[in-house]
């Protein structure tokens, strides 16, 4: 059965530069996202996966090529349809503001609020039962820089979760988490791929997440997306050594797969 795609990127070649030059950051990027897929973007620092996901989200534009949603041209789309179609989940979650918890999640309802921006009793049951997905209940009520960076990211996460999107783009969620709660973030995102046939597209430095919770792993390098396939195909010892330059071992139990680093490349 062919899948439905959701998300395209086309040629894309892409440049903080506002005019076509000479060297760009991303050069000559192909991916297409479908409907449930659960992708981990890998790569070293530098290598041009945040800006791969702004691109995806729309907050930024290509020089050359274009990006698709449901075969129309993303930048067509205003900011509330884009809104409801794709979840952003940023690196930071600093404000300059001093929202509380439940204003950061209530935000995410913005496409779907009535006239004057009040929320109503379905956008609050939203919003409360996304608070409870990510464990940040009893914080609802603090001020988003009062909390840890970790709960701040469940807050972002939560705030995604409440768009209804189809797709939710993240940039490495688990940074700021403990172990428990990288796990249980991971758990979530499956649970919704999963039951709700959300698309996960997660940036992330570490393998063993990726190779355990995602289906699909794309593998990028110096501004190219250099492997792209499923993680037993993608996350192999061969790869890794050639993407990170270091030493590892893999290690395949049905569909996960498990990353032993042993030391850099001499």
């Amino acid at each position: 059965m062919k899948q439905m795609n959701l998300l395209s990127l086309n040629n894309i070649y892409f440049s903080y530069e506002k005019k076509l030059c000479d060297s760009y950051l991303l050069n000559d990027i192909n991916i297409s996202i479908n409907c449930g897929d659960f992708i981990t973007i890998l790569g070293p620092n530098g290598s041009g996966k945040t800006t791969l996901l702004k691109l995806m989200s729309g907050l930024l534009h290509p020089q050359k090529g274009e990006v698709l949603f449901n075969n129309k041209k993303l930048k067509s789309f205003s900011r509330k349809e884009t809104a409801k179609k794709i979840g952003y989940v940023p690196q930071s979650t600093l404000s300059v503001f001093p929202f509380s918890v439940y204003e950061i999640v209530l935000m995410g309802r913005t496409p779907y609020l009535g006239i004057g921006g009040f929320e109503e009793n379905i956008d609050k049951k939203k919003i409360n039962e996304a608070l409870d997905l990510v464990e940040i209940s009893h914080l609802k009520n603090k001020g988003i820089n009062e909390v840890s960076g970790g709960e701040a990211q469940r807050a972002f996460i939560a705030r995604a979760l409440v768009q209804e999107p189809e797709i939710i783009l993240l940039d490495e969620p688990n940074a700021h988490l403990d172990i428990k709660h990288q796990i249980s973030i991971f758990e979530l995102f499956k649970k919704f791929n999963i039951e709700k046939g959300i698309g996960i597209v997660a940036v992330s430095h570490d393998l063993n997440l990726a190779g355990n919770y995602s289906r699909r792993t794309v593998l990028m390098k110096e501004g190219q997306i250099v492997r792209d396939g499923i993680n037993k195909d993608i996350l192999t010892s061969e790869n890794i050594n050639f993407v990170f330059e270091v030493n590892a071992e893999t290690y395949i139990n049905n569909e996960a797969v498990s990353v032993h680093i042993k030391s850099g490349l001499n």
